[in-house]
């Protein structure tokens, strides 16, 4: 085949074209695809193939391989294995040893239902055994189980009576050093205790002249113990007064944070932080105090101290600056002459006191005006302060305990103290921590609770004294530090009328039960139901309570209703 050929196309009726065809050789040998041959002629013909060159596939960076699959073929075939035995016996001629030969005779025969019958007994055999190791495995884990309970419950026990002790050191301790009210109210409820205790010893043993001395020498010593618990009281007033000193000028930090930085996140994480002005100043005046009171400090600070707060009081001219200036003169005078530190004492402590007035107006400290119980505008007082007819002051309505069957503003609470000290001498911490405890654990439910705000520790001690008889209502237990008051039934609100005392381990199981009248006897419910229509009782004259009352009755009724179709 020439490397081109040419081709005459017509291009017309009449007219022809010669065009040269380029051939172009093949870079690899066509495949057969088969043909056919003329049986006459002995001619063969082949399949044609395309000349043009087949895509090649793109390169994808891998090495490929090509598998075929091959079929195996299966043949089978006859053949005689290579190994040949045979069986050689004793016969004329030929001699056969019989010293390695086996006798076997037959054994006895048994049926099936013997058969069967082992079988069984090799099985009950088997079970006999198995049920011996389950047992034993079944009792260890029992005894693992009573084991691990035991300890848990001695652990428990354990941290009980660590609780317990923690608690009454706790006590001893603030009966040793009282501080605040509750602490005294321990000390006076204790001297009435030993009082009765001794009274009664008294009463029974002596008679007469001889009672009457042993009487009045008793109420000597009492007389006695009152005035060392008035000491006390003294003193830790005179420590309060320096706390409430200090808290005051913390106010910053303890109750608006405002001597503190404001921060805010930014959202790239970074946390912003800002003084403003009443910060700035709230630090600068707490920081001063703090100079002014330090004692055992050198002339030349206490000098530079006196200065600076000279400097600030005189950014606002009144009475109070003034003196404050003549004070702070008056000290650096006598320091400048050589006067003794312990005669400075007196002046120091007027310059302190007047300070801290000048800190307590909001118009040189504004951030105080949250914090006066008494405000500076006049108006103010109609709103939130009432007269005590016992002590004749105004207070605010803070001060004032007011049960949830009041109908007036009594006593402020300093009355009601002094009156507890001087006659019953009750403590009422026990049943300020009931209360406490009822109403953190309200809060948890997160469902809205009123009613247990509404209800003051003179109700409460009504309930637990009058209603439930201070006693648990499933144990009897009388210690009331371990007494807690929950929910009844759990899906409704607390109220007095749907409450229960109880210790702290039966509340908690009381909470995870789902149907009262199914774990409980109904004698006990009717028991439980009677104290809240006692509750009822004492809190329906209260108007606070009256809308809760219907809602209560309301929905006491459409239960009721409810049930009873539900029995039909």
């Amino acid at each position: 085949m020439p490397d081109a050929i040419t081709v005459r196309v017509q291009t017309d009726s009449e007219s022809f074209q010669e065009v040269v065809v380029k051939i172009e050789r093949p870079t690899y040998n066509k495949p057969f695809l088969g043909g056919f041959r003329n049986m006459s002629t002995g001619v063969e013909f082949h399949n044609a193939g395309s000349q043009t060159k087949p895509k090649k596939p793109p390169d994808k960076g891998i090495q490929l391989f090509c598998k075929e699959t091959q079929t195996i073929v299966e043949k089978n075939k006859r053949q005689q294995t290579r190994n040949t035995t045979s069986t050689q016996m004793t016969k004329i001629g030929l001699y056969v040893s019989n010293m390695t030969d086996k006798l076997i005779s037959p054994g006895k025969y048994f049926t099936a239902e013997e058969y069967h019958k082992r079988r069984l007994e090799a099985v009950i055999v088997i079970q006999k055994y198995f049920r011996r190791w389950y047992a034993i495995n079944l009792v260890q884990n029992l005894m693992e189980q009573k084991r691990l309970r035991l300890a848990r419950e001695a652990q428990e026990a354990l941290r009980k009576e660590r609780e317990k002790e923690e608690k009454l050191r706790r006590e001893y301790e603030r009966k040793l050093n009282p501080k605040t009210k509750e602490d005294f109210e321990l000390l006076y409820h204790d001297l009435e205790l030993w009082m009765q205790e001794e009274t009664e010893q008294i009463n029974r043993t002596l008679t007469g002249a001889e009672r009457k001395a042993a009487l009045c020498a008793l109420l000597e010593e009492e007389t006695e113990l009152i005035a060392c618990i008035g000491m006390q009281k003294l003193n830790a007033s005179v420590e309060n007064q320096q706390k409430a000193i200090l808290h005051l000028l913390e106010f910053y930090k303890l109750f608006l944070k405002c001597a503190q930085p404001r921060r805010w996140k930014a959202c790239d994480g970074k946390i912003t932080e800002m003084d403003t002005q009443n910060t700035l100043r709230g630090k600068e005046l707490l920081e001063l105090y703090r100079s002014i009171s330090t004692t055992d400090i050198p002339k030349d600070e206490r000098t530079a101290v006196l200065l600076t707060l000279k400097c600030t009081v005189k950014e606002h001219e009144c009475k109070l600056t003034k003196e404050i200036v003549a004070l702070i003169d008056r000290e650096v005078d006598l320091m400048s002459r050589e006067v003794k530190e312990c005669n400075l004492e007196g002046l120091r402590k007027r310059i302190c006191t007047l300070f801290l007035q000048y800190v307590k107006i909001p118009e040189f400290n504004p951030g105080v005006a949250g914090l006066l119980k008494v405000p500076r505008d006049p108006l103010k007082l109609y709103k939130n302060v009432y007269f005590c007819h016992s002590c004749e002051n105004y207070l605010p309505s803070t001060e004032f305990p007011i049960p949830a069957n009041s109908r007036t503003i009594g006593r402020c609470r300093s009355c009601y103290q002094l009156e507890n000290e001087a006659r019953q001498r009750e403590s009422y911490l026990k049943y300020r921590l009931i209360l406490e405890n009822l109403r953190k654990s309200e809060v948890n439910y997160q469902d809205d609770a009123k009613i247990v705000f509404l209800v003051q520790l003179p109700d409460l001690q009504y309930m637990i004294e009058n209603i439930w008889n201070c006693q648990s209502a499933l144990s009897a237990c009388s210690d009331l530090y371990d007494l807690v008051m929950v929910r009844w039934d759990k899906q409704h609100e607390w109220s007095p009328w749907n409450t229960i005392l109880l210790t702290e381990e039966e509340a908690d199981a009381h909470l995870k039960l789902s149907n009262l009248e199914k774990t409980y006897e109904a004698p006990f419910i009717n028991r439980i139901k009677q104290k809240h229509i006692r509750a009822k009782s004492y809190f329906a004259q209260i108007h606070a309570m009256s809308s809760f009352l219907h809602q209560s009755n309301n929905q006491a009724n459409a239960n009721a209703y409810k049930k009873h179709n539900s029995l039909k």
